[in-house]
């Protein structure tokens, strides 16, 4: 009995403490609100002449606040918005009035420089400015007028640059004439075909059609006398194995003004062309070519030439064509096939007159790949010598050509008339 009663007064005089422990915390935490409270308004009531150090620091509190309340307002905002504006609007008017500036410049400078030369003046270097305030090369032409410059700040260097550099004449024209004029073409041992002498040597032939290139040859015009300016264009030796037999030394290649040539394996047109300006407007040349597609091309260069007539045939089959090809002076072979001295015997025989000459244009590789490129012209030659060809010359094409040769002749030559016996006396 007595331990429950001590047990129970245990108990209560715990929960009393608690209580009083939780009332006292509420009773500080109330004063601790009261006394800032109490600061607060201590502070709101003292004015701006006291001498505390509370009182010093208001001011700065203040200022805080007012500047926390603000950015939170969004005045700053507003204010930085209000800035940002009144800058781009003054960015753009200065902008604008800056281009204007510019553009009225330009405009002034294009008047005074069309009145000027409407009155016959000079135009200032100034004035001929292209654009103020930029930085800009000068540049000029040979034909007696430049413009150009440097900086657009100082008038006087906006537009002398290009008169210095390509005023008065003093360009690519000039030089270019002057090296027209130290060129030369002289004649060469082969009628109808020339050397040009200037900055550097080569094989031209006087071109027929003024103007027009072929196959992208460059062109030279030279001044002569009495004949004024001639064209001629340059013969790639490269491209034309007729050209790179001339320049290895080749002694005749019958090919002259006024003759009649047939031309097998003319392809496009490229030594076709300078075989028409060799023979002239009185010539004539037939250029047979098998493939459909070169010859496009062949046609669009004989629409250019009238001596040039356009053969779309096989060559291994002359009498196709026997109706439109008279007879010949010279014949001409490129055709690159392993019977090719068939092919030429057979057109040799329906068109070649008779004392005729022929040319033939042999590749090794195309005949006999194995053998050695001197045995296959040797073979080759003995082929035409059976067919009443006779072989005169052979030269081979190196360096233009590899494992190439050219051969030279005659078609059954007629023979050499007897001369008179002298008649005896008796």
């Amino acid at each position: 009995m007595k331990s429950a009663v001590s047990l129970s007064r245990r108990v209560r005089s715990r929960s009393s403490r608690s209580s009083s422990r939780s009332g006292r915390r509420r009773h500080g935490s109330q004063g601790r609100r009261d006394a800032s409270g109490g600061r607060s308004g201590s502070s709101q009531r003292r004015g701006p002449g006291s001498s505390s150090q509370g009182q010093a620091r208001s001011p700065s509190a203040q200022r805080r606040r007012s500047g926390s309340q603000s950015r939170r307002s969004g005045g700053s905002s507003g204010q930085r918005r209000a800035g940002s504006q009144s800058r781009r609007s003054s960015a753009g008017r200065s902008g604008r009035s800056g281009s204007q500036g510019r553009s009225s410049a330009r405009s002034q400078g294009r008047r005074a420089g069309s009145q000027s030369r409407a009155h016959g003046h000079q135009v200032p270097p100034g004035q001929r400015a292209g654009r103020a305030g930029a930085r800009t090369r000068g540049f000029g032409f040979g034909f007696g007028f430049g413009f150009g410059g440097r900086r657009g700040s100082d008038p006087r260097t906006r537009g002398g640059g290009g008169q210095r550099r390509g005023g008065v004449a003093k360009g690519k024209g000039r030089h270019r004439r002057a090296r027209n004029a130290l060129s030369t073409v002289e004649p060469h041992r082969h009628e109808g075909v020339f050397i040009y002498r200037g900055s550097a040597e080569a094989l031209v032939t006087l071109n027929l059609v003024p103007g027009q290139s072929v196959y992208g040859e460059r062109r030279v015009t030279v001044r002569q006398g009495a004949l004024g300016s001639v064209e001629y264009r340059l013969w790639d030796p490269f491209r034309s194995k007729l050209a790179a037999a001339i320049l290895g030394g080749v002694a005749r290649i019958h090919i002259k003004p006024r003759a009649k040539v047939l031309y097998l394996g003319a392809a496009s047109g490229t030594t076709v062309s300078h075989v028409s300006d060799i023979i002239g407007p009185e010539g004539l040349v037939y250029a047979v070519e098998f493939s459909r597609r070169t010859g496009r091309d062949l046609v669009h260069v004989a629409s250019r030439r009238a001596n040039i007539v356009p053969v779309l045939e096989d060559a291994r089959h002359p009498l196709k064509y026997r109706m439109l090809i008279g007879m010949v002076d010279v014949l001409f072979a490129d055709v690159a096939q392993p019977d090719q001295s068939r092919i030429v015997a057979l057109n040799a025989h329906s068109f070649l007159r008779n004392g005729g000459h022929f040319l033939m244009s042999i590749k090794a590789n195309c005949i006999d790949s194995a053998a050695a490129p001197e045995a296959v012209f040797a073979a080759e030659v003995r082929k035409l010598q059976r067919e009443n060809l006779r072989p005169q010359e052979q030269l081979t094409l190196e360096p233009y050509e590899r494992d190439h040769a050219v051969v030279i002749g005659v078609y059954r030559p007629t023979p050499p008339s007897p001369s008179p016996s002298p008649s005896s006396s008796d």
